[in-house]
């Protein structure tokens, strides 16, 4: 759990957010603490883990990286700087500015959603000599399906999933493999995306303007990847302030805005893509709901904590309010139920007629 105490230590000494108010905000994500400072238009995103697996430093070059790319979009928070790791900050921090604006409501604000999206995708990909620290995804479809296998793997030890959500989820991945073996070697629309898209990580300025808030995960690969996450069951009832189930026309509505946003030429090349993607996004989803699951029994067994307990630690539990655990176990059990698992592909299909 993030110490206020510490962290103002930290910061004491440095030339410009030293000797600042801190005021911590709600705790809503697993990898990041966010604490204001006060009178300065300035949140500081103080990591608690990365969830790429890159040491301190790497971790925060890449989400500094990250903040600065997407920003040139005018859909991202501006960075104001870094704070490297030291004592009392061992992940250290990124200060960037404060978004004044509301969650996203749905299906309202899915136009607005829509939008930001295409101003992110539409920016040049640059040449790739200078696209690192990002991820680059040459083959897209093989760069999300290099995630989803190492997920998958949890099935295994899964010993609790419903037999008839582990059977969909493997011919799911079966589905995949085959798909991204048919598709090596096509050429695939590539962009900046945003990766971890879904409606809780925008918030809506008085203007209307969309803006994303969280970018830990930004990567060049397929646009359509982050089109579906913001619109799939698992995305629009994650998030608390944005909650929205939507129905199959809105979804197809969403799509078409950005579509049109993105032009002719953009939409012509992606619209064969959009629902195989959806369906690797959906892969995707499942699958970390399933290594979630593990890894968070795992951990309440280790400190031999009973499974049902409301106490005890789990995965990032040590790191997070026991409110926001509760709130993924929730999430997560209900996605990986067999009736959300058909439903999900249901919707899928029946997206199908209207793309």
């Amino acid at each position: 759990m993030l110490d206020l105490d510490r962290l103002a230590a930290a910061l004491a000494s440095h030339p410009r957010y030293g000797g600042l108010r801190l005021a911590p905000l709600t705790d809503k994500g697993l990898a990041h603490d966010h604490v204001r400072l006060v009178g300065s238009g300035l949140l500081l995103r103080v990591p608690k883990q990365s969830q790429f697996g890159y040491a301190a430093a790497d971790n925060l070059a890449y989400q500094a990286a990250c903040f600065e790319r997407v920003a040139a979009s005018g859909h991202g928070p501006r960075l104001d700087g870094v704070i490297q790791p030291g004592p009392g900050l061992a992940m250290g921090a990124l200060a960037v500015e404060e978004i004044a604006g509301r969650p996203a409501r749905l299906p309202a604000d899915l136009p607005a959603l829509a939008e930001a999206m295409a101003a992110v995708h539409a920016l040049p990909l640059p040449p790739e000599p200078e696209r690192p620290p990002l991820e680059d995804h040459r083959d897209p479809v093989a760069g999300a399906l290099a995630e989803i296998r190492f997920q998958a793997g949890y099935l295994e030890r899964a010993g609790d999933l419903a037999p008839e959500t582990a059977r969909r989820l493997r011919d799911e991945l079966a589905w995949a493999e085959r798909f991204a073996a048919e598709s090596a070697g096509r050429a695939q629309p590539r962009s900046l995306v945003l990766t971890d898209s879904h409606p809780g990580n925008f918030l809506l300025r008085a203007d209307g303007r969309a803006v994303i808030v969280d970018l830990e995960k930004a990567l060049y690969g397929a646009p359509a990847i982050d089109l579906a996450h913001a619109t799939v069951f698992t995305s629009t009832t994650w998030d608390l302030e944005s909650r929205a189930e939507l129905t199959v026309g809105q979804v197809a509505g969403f799509y078409e805005r950005y579509l049109e946003a993105v032009g002719p030429a953009a939409a012509a090349a992606l619209r064969p893509w959009l629902l195989p993607l959806r369906r690797i996004l959906a892969l995707r989803a499942l699958t970390w709901c399933v290594l979630w699951s593990v890894e968070h029994r795992r951990e309440r067994r280790a400190l031999g904590a009973p499974a049902d307990q409301g106490a005890g630690r789990d995965w990032s539990a040590g790191n997070s309010d026991a409110a926001l655990i509760a709130h993924v176990a929730g999430r997560v059990e209900e996605y990986l139920r067999p009736q959300t698992v058909a439903a999900m592909a249901a919707e899928a299909e029946a997206l199908a007629r209207h793309l």
